[in-house]
């Protein structure tokens, strides 16, 4: 087995690639929304730049925005399970759809915002790939509104065999590809669009500036986890300490109480002796 350099669900090529090509990207998005590409008017990536401080900075994240007909959409990779990702998810959520709300405007005129996340980690306890939330009363089902929707993708739970007519499978399965050999059975199933994708992922992995930005967000990547691993001893350490003082703090307590205990017995063995 060749094991990848650089997989699908890096977030410098995730980001590069599907920018440069944006009708994969409308592809990509047609079929994780379930929709038909034909029915698609307005596409438009709405943060296509990739800045300086996105590219050196740490705890930063590459997704993809999107305006499909009139909705706010966010597609983003997500490669660790850093715990809270439910919660997070709703946060970006939130963020998205109060920012869409310009001064002055009526709250009848937020778009549907939609974020979609396709994970290399199990989720939720289900068998099913794919969980998709909105919000909905508890006991009668009835939606509260249309204009939240929470896509989940586990990478994890997809099906070893695919068949070449599920386009959503195959694009799953992409993003799930660790060796050479896993991308071969994928071009072996002369599925046009993952052709034409794997053959835009090997022009974008061997260029200058794609090399150039992963090696700056590789060393990102470094001192975060440098940087998180150091808060992580510093607070065992600084746990440790107040654990001791604490403890400190009780023997010197009980170092007191106890001396305070033998000057009484001094007293009472003093008047004992007169």
């Amino acid at each position: 087995m060749t094991k990848l350099e650089y997989t699908f669900k890096n977030d410098t090529l995730f980001k590069i690639l599907f920018v440069k090509y944006p009708e994969l990207l409308k592809r990509l998005v047609a079929e994780l929304l379930g929709i038909t590409l034909e029915s698609i008017g307005e596409f438009v990536i709405t943060n296509p730049e990739m800045p300086p401080e996105v590219i050196g900075g740490k705890f930063c994240r590459l997704d993809i925005n999107m305006t499909v007909d009139g909705q706010r959409v966010d597609l983003e990779i997500q490669v660790n399970d850093e715990g809270d990702y439910p919660e997070r998810s709703l946060y970006y959520w939130a963020r998205e759809y109060s920012t869409a709300l310009d001064e002055g405007g009526e709250y009848a005129e937020l778009p549907r915002t939609i974020i979609i996340s396709i994970m290399a980690f199990k989720l939720f306890d289900c068998e099913e790939f794919h969980s998709e939330f909105q919000a909905l009363e508890v006991a009668r089902h009835t939606p509260l509104t249309d204009k939240m929707s929470l896509h989940y993708f586990e990478l994890p739970k997809l099906p070893e065999g695919i068949d070449a007519k599920d386009e959503l499978k195959l694009w799953l399965a992409l993003f799930k590809a660790e060796t050479e050999e896993d991308l071969a059975k994928i071009e072996a199933m002369e599925v046009t669009v993952m052709n034409e994708t794997i053959e835009a992922y090997r022009q974008v992995t061997a260029t200058d500036e794609f090399r150039e930005i992963e090696r700056q967000r590789s060393r990102a990547r470094h001192n975060e986890a440098s940087a998180l691993g150091h808060a992580r001893r510093e607070g065992i350490r600084e746990g440790e300490l107040q654990e001791r003082k604490k403890w400190q703090g009780i023997i010197a307590g009980k170092d007191a109480e106890n001396e305070k205990l033998r000057e009484q017995l001094a007293e009472l063995q003093a008047k004992l002796e007169n």
